[in-house]
């Protein structure tokens, strides 16, 4: 992504708005600092097409993540009483 300074942006606008145009996002800066950042239009409506109350949760989403078979469960080996956390050589 190009980074032009506000100053430089303003003197080639439309240099900015056609390499947005073309599929570049610019980000302008002032101060130094990100301020903004220009892109095409189509972009823009893409990426605020998803209605936020059609966005499942995260609980939702993991919900929904396929189970597995009942005969494919898996089990945590049992605990022994000699592991110690607090004593790991490495």
């Amino acid at each position: 992504m190009a980074t032009w300074q506000l100053q430089d942006a303003k003197n080639r606008f439309s240099a900015v708005v056609n390499a947005a145009l073309d599929g570049e996002p610019q980000r302008v800066t002032r101060r130094g600092k990100p301020a903004v950042v220009v892109i095409a239009v189509e972009e823009y409506e893409r990426l605020c097409k998803g209605e936020p109350d059609n966005t499942p949760t995260f609980v939702e989403h993991l919900l929904s993540i396929p189970k597995a078979p009942d005969d494919d469960t898996f089990e945590l080996p049992p605990r022994t009483k000699d592991f110690h956390p607090g004593e790991i050589d490495f």
